[in-house]
């Protein structure tokens, strides 16, 4: 606990430049004393700490002191900040950065602490490649070098210029100003602005990317997280989508709604099974949807879509028919 504690009042002298005993006992929520306690022993530890008396004193570090991981570039720094998902950093092409971070925080610890931390490091594992019926997780394949390029115009804030293929089209250049990247369930996209207007790219949809000069036309700042949300509002605004009546087993409720658009409607049936009305995609959406949910609902609207998923069951009756 002391020892955590040291870090932080170091943290707070660096973060403020200089603050009182009573300012750092309210931060570290301990006695004025144990802060002057604590001082001591980061002065007989060779941390530069002084005291400036007076009405505006207090304690500060010595001007230029640092506490800092010796050799962490800026590729490494940046994965450590992405590490909370460790396939962020392998979409946004920083999963060696990330491992060469991971070996020099390793060597920075105290050699007490190393041991310890191995051995817990071997009770955790987060975002296994499988899940436990052995689905396998397939993440999106995108080229260091394009990736690179890409993150290197966002962070420079200059123009990017992409060879894109949209799905379904040839590929084509096109010159754009990035804002963002954002990954989301193992696929990494790029939030950008054409001509003014927004435009998401699919980073596995990039074939070529090329930085350049010019400085892109954008926001100094930005909230991707709001950002990413209009971005899905309007995309899920658009489009052929299409609106089905659904009945569905309350135990099956939550795929359904998952992997749809929107709900907009949701009732209870007299016999305790669930009437939905909801949005999808198009109609091929739709029809794989409730496809999967197999005889836990029955869409009862559109027409098409009975049909369609009367056919596919026919078809399927068919073809595991008993040999006569």
């Amino acid at each position: 606990m002391r020892a955590d504690r040291l870090v932080s009042l170091v943290l707070l002298l660096r973060r403020h430049g200089r603050l009182s005993a009573t300012a750092l006992a309210r931060e570290l929520e301990v006695s004025t004393r144990t802060v002057l306690r604590d001082i001591e022993a980061l002065s007989a530890a060779g941390v530069p700490v002084y005291a400036e008396r007076g009405r505006h004193g207090g304690f500060a570090l010595l001007p230029g002191f640092r506490t800092e991981l010796t050799g962490l570039n800026h590729d490494e720094a940046l994965a450590l900040l992405v590490a909370g998902s460790r396939r962020g950093a392998q979409a946004f092409g920083l999963g060696s950065a990330l491992a060469s971070a991971m070996r020099k925080v390793v060597d920075a610890l105290p050699e007490s602490y190393r041991a310890t931390a191995a051995g817990a490091a071997e009770r955790l594992l987060i975002d296994p490649e499988t899940d436990l019926l052995s689905r396998r997780v397939v993440a999106e394949e995108v080229p260091d070098a394009v990736v690179a390029a890409v993150r290197r115009a966002v962070f420079a804030g200059h123009k990017l210029r992409i060879h894109y293929a949209a799905a379904g089209q040839a590929a084509r250049w096109r010159t754009v100003d990035p804002i963002g990247l954002v990954t989301v369930r193992e696929q990494g996209y790029l939030l950008a602005a054409k001509a003014g207007e927004d435009r998401t790219y699919r980073l596995s949809r990039i074939v070529a990317a090329e930085e350049l000069p010019e400085p892109a036309q954008r926001p100094d700042r930005v909230d991707l997280d709001r950002a990413w949300q209009e971005r899905g509002t309007r995309f899920r605004a658009g489009g052929d989508q299409v609106s089905a009546l659904v009945r569905v087993n309350p135990a099956r409720r939550e795929e359904l709604v998952r992997t749809a658009v929107a709900v907009l409607a949701e009732d209870t049936d007299a016999d305790g099974l669930l009437r939905l009305e909801v949005t999808f995609q198009d109609r091929r959406h739709a029809e794989w949807a409730l496809w999967q949910l197999a005889t836990g609902a029955e869409a009862l609207a559109p027409p098409w879509l009975r049909a369609a998923l009367h056919d596919r069951a026919a078809a399927i009756a068919a073809r595991y028919v008993t040999p006569s």
